[in-house]
This record gives C-alpha cells, sequence and structure tokens, in this order.
C-alpha cells in the first residue's frame, strides 16, 4: 500500500519543522564572545600619517564598529584565524602582549576569513580575551596586501607602522614590542 500525497507531504513538512527546530536550538549553544568589548579603544587618529587602511570592522564582542585610524598608537592589530597553523601558537602570545602592556600599548585581534562561531572557540579554548575585530571578508588583510596569516601591525605612538608579514615567535615578537612600543615584554 503506497501513502497517499497528503500524508508524504505532511510527513515532509513534520521533517521541515524538526530540521528547523534543530538549527535554531544549534545557534542557542553558539560559543559566546571570549573577547573584551572594544569601549574605549579608539581616539584621536594621527591625521598626517595615514598608517592603518580607512576601514571600519565590527567588533566582535556587540556591533559597535571600529575605525581603525581612530585608535591610537602605540598599537599592535594582529590579523589570524582559528583555522590558521601559524595563529594557533601566535595568538597566545598576543594575549600575554596585550596582559604585560594593558593601559600602555592597545592590542587588539582582527578574526580574519573566519566564522564567528570557529573564532569563538578557538579563541575561549586558547585563553584570549582582548578586544577583537571580526572580518570575515579580509578587507583589511586585502587593503594591505596580506595574502598569508598571521598578519600584525605595530604602530608607534607617533602614527608610523610595521606590518610583519610572518609568524611571530616570543622572541621576534618581544624584539618588535620593544622596537615599536618601547616596553619590555617576557616571553
Amino acid at each position: 500500500m503506497r501513502p497517499s500525497r497528503p500524508l508524504v507531504a505532511a510527513m515532509l513538512a513534520l521533517v521541515a519543522a524538526v530540521a528547523a527546530g534543530c538549527t535554531a536550538e544549534a545557534k542557542s549553544t553558539d560559543t559566546p564572545s571570549p573577547f573584551a568589548d572594544c569601549q574605549g579603544i579608539t581616539g584621536q587618529p594621527v591625521p598626517s600619517l595615514p598608517t592603518l587602511p580607512d576601514l571600519k570592522l565590527p567588533c566582535f564582542t556587540g556591533k559597535e564598529q571600529i575605525a581603525l585610524r581612530s585608535v591610537p598608537g602605540p598599537l599592535i592589530v594582529n590579523l589570524w584565524a582559528s583555522w590558521c597553523d601559524p595563529c594557533r601558537r601566535e595568538l597566545p602570545l598576543m594575549q600575554k602582549v596585550a596582559t604585560q602592556t594593558a593601559g600602555r600599548v592597545t592590542v587588539i585581534g582582527v578574526d580574519t576569513g573566519d566564522s564567528r562561531e570557529a573564532g569563538a572557540s578557538f579563541a575561549a579554548d586558547k585563553g584570549v580575551s582582548f578586544p577583537t575585530l571580526f572580518d570575515p571578508d579580509k578587507k583589511l588583510a586585502n587593503a594591505i596586501a596580506g595574502t598569508n596569516l598571521p598578519i600584525t601591525i605595530f604602530m608607534d605612538a607617533s602614527g608610523k607602522s610595521y606590518v610583519n608579514r610572518l609568524p611571530l615567535d616570543a622572541a621576534k615578537l618581544s624584539t618588535l614590542v620593544k622596537q615599536w612600543a618601547g616596553l619590555t615584554v617576557a616571553l
């Protein structure tokens, strides 16, 4: 005996409703953002030195849009992604720098070409909590001609900057923090 068309249609509707409910439930268990909000990281840009691209990116935590040129130096901007193997080693070092230089250097992450869930889960696992922007379309990386991650931008208090396009180990990161921010960190 073959099921009637109305019965088949009802069964398909039930399956679709259950699937929709599962999707909604899965979203409610997404990893919450482990990052600090972006309150207080912006200020007056250095007008004569456009060291950062004229971009606004959303804060990972909250809906605030951050104009990169409005973040004063000394500044460290680290572009990373959960799928990037060198980023997995470098990002915890960036957290140590952020912790040791709090109030003297602004450290910002930019989750690049990633999904929110993957970025939040990865950062939570690594104990990363400094303010982070979300850039799934790689706008910043494209603007600075970055092809591979991680990329780290160092900017001193006067607005001069340096773009490091290679993964950083503890020794090299310490050297660059000293050079661009004038601070010694123990990594």
